[in-house]
């Protein structure tokens, strides 16, 4: 098995608008676990795209140090800062992005009632 294939264990995107979260569950040498959350901004360049990316490592003693911390930040937002704010009205916004998105699932070639066999591949898009 190669390094990088041990090495990664779980991955989990989030898209948030221009950004995009990755948490990242990884292994070491010895067999420990921690967690990166990196995140990644597109940005324009002359010749296309580029991304600019923050990874920030977090270990396994610090799990729960680093959640109670991060939903202490959050409540004061919320409740402090921001109390008026209906933060729900983000997951709907989301909610309502991923509905207008088409989802493409293969099937076996065998389930589609039509014959695409002309194209060579046992997987077909519906």
């Amino acid at each position: 098995m190669e390094e990088r294939d041990r090495e990664e264990l779980f991955s989990k995107r989030i898209r948030a608008g221009k950004r995009t979260y990755f948490f990242d569950v990884k292994s070491t040498r010895s067999n420990d676990y921690y967690i990166t959350i990196t995140e990644s901004r597109r940005y324009q360049k002359d010749d296309g795209f580029g991304y600019e990316k923050h990874k920030m490592f977090l270990y396994k003693e610090d799990f729960g140090k680093f959640m109670e911390g991060l939903q202490e930040a959050v409540d004061y937002v919320k409740t402090e800062l921001l109390p008026d704010v209906d933060f729900t009205q983000f997951d709907r916004e989301d909610e309502e992005r991923m509905e207008y998105k088409p989802e493409y699932k293969p099937v076996e070639a065998k389930e589609k009632e039509d014959d695409d066999s002309a194209f060579g591949s046992d997987l077909k898009w519906e």
